[in-house]
């Protein structure tokens, strides 16, 4: 795979990452409640490919990682909201801003 080291495309990265983390976490999960077998491995699949797919940015590990937890959990909770129908306490939006924060930082600082 090549590698990649520009700003934009390692958001995009970052994105489609986290989609292929949240969507393989919430296979997996439905495999487990379904005792289904090929669920839970195409779930791991998915979850092999956010790998993958992470790691063609080309940053420090700590960076790239500290960074991605942001998007990440922006994508999870977003997930949840509409992809779930959950309720979204006020606490989890509060956290959310913090993690954000301390991803831009670790970006820009």
């Amino acid at each position: 795979m090549q590698k990649l080291s520009l700003p934009l495309a390692a958001w995009l990265v970052f994105v489609g990452s986290a989609l292929l983390e949240v969507g393989g976490d919430a296979v997996v999960r439905k495999g487990l409640r379904g005792a289904n077998v090929a669920i839970i491995l195409a779930g791991g699949l998915m979850l092999a490919g956010y790998g993958l797919l992470v790691n063609t940015v080309r940053w420090d590990f700590s960076r790239l990682l500290g960074v991605y937890v942001a998007v990440f959990a922006i994508i999870s909770v977003l997930a949840g909201r509409f992809v779930f129908g959950e309720s979204i306490p006020n606490a989890t939006w509060l956290g959310l801003l913090i993690i954000v924060a301390g991803a831009l930082v670790i970006q820009f600082g």
